[in-house]
């Protein structure tokens, strides 16, 4: 609207600002043949950042789906196939589809920051690309929210296997809080540590209870209440105010109201 290079030499700016008005848009302060391609490589960027979120927590829904680890399953149909060769398998097709279409979008960010330099300020290289980039990364976010979304309020999660391998280790994890209760005893920390990874290093190799290793050495029994470092909860009893401080940053102050 400011004319073939941007000077305004076949009209007016009163032309562009009525048009613009019209449309509900905002002239842009500069322009020549083309408009600055900056913000729309911002656009692209924002789009990927989205999807490599998605792309991080659904890695996550991969790898806790795992035959070995099993915490969590994709929601899974009656009939549903999982595999064609392997009839057991519930393999996260969802969640691997969503980490494949991150990588590309992560793509159409890359031609976005490409098109941003153009010769002369007027070439049309950039068109073509925008094209496909431009719709397609709005397409593929659409739909991988909607399957990040169906994913996670079926999300079949599997408790008693979460506790089976926290316990796996035979409580090598409350190696912190013995080493800290010890020194808050008056143990000297290099001392503490050591007394601990003896103890800690006996129940990898040898496949035993940290906690019963721990329980037999009254030198350390006798300094500590052990009940209290062993003590599950302990590391849950702060998780409501994590949580309570999601809904806060996600919801507007005015939908919340």
């Amino acid at each position: 609207l400011s004319g073939a290079v941007g000077t305004y030499a076949s009209t007016t700016p009163e032309v562009e600002r009525i048009a613009c008005e019209s449309l509900g848009l905002t002239p842009a302060p500069s322009s020549t043949q083309i408009l600055q391609r900056d913000r729309h490589a911002e656009l692209l960027s924002a789009l990927a950042i989205l999807a490599s979120s998605l792309d991080r927590f659904a890695l996550e829904i991969r790898h806790l789906a795992r035959t070995e680890v099993r915490e969590v399953e994709e929601p899974f149909a009656s009939g549903q196939k999982g595999s064609s060769a392997m009839p057991h398998k519930r393999n996260p097709i969802v969640a691997e589809r969503i980490c494949g279409l991150a990588r590309l979008m992560r793509g159409y960010a890359s031609v976005g920051l490409e098109n941003v330099a153009l010769w002369h300020e007027r070439d049309i290289s950039h068109s073509s690309a925008e094209r496909v980039a431009l719709p397609d990364a709005f397409l593929a976010a659409d739909y991988m929210l909607g399957r990040f979304a169906w994913l996670v309020e079926g999300l079949v999660v599997r408790p008693e296997r979460m506790r089976a391998n926290l316990e796996a280790t035979g409580g090598l994890f409350f190696s912190q809080r013995l080493l800290l209760a010890l020194v808050e005893s008056g143990l000297e920390r290099d001392d503490a540590y050591r007394s601990v990874q003896r103890h800690a290093m006996r129940a990898w190799d040898e496949g035993l209870d940290f906690r019963d290793l721990v329980r037999s050495d009254p030198q350390i029994a006798s300094r500590v209440d052990l009940g209290r470092v062993f003590d599950l909860h302990a590391y849950t009893k702060h998780v409501d105010t994590v949580f309570a401080r999601v809904p806060a940053r996600l919801v507007p102050e005015e939908v919340g109201a």
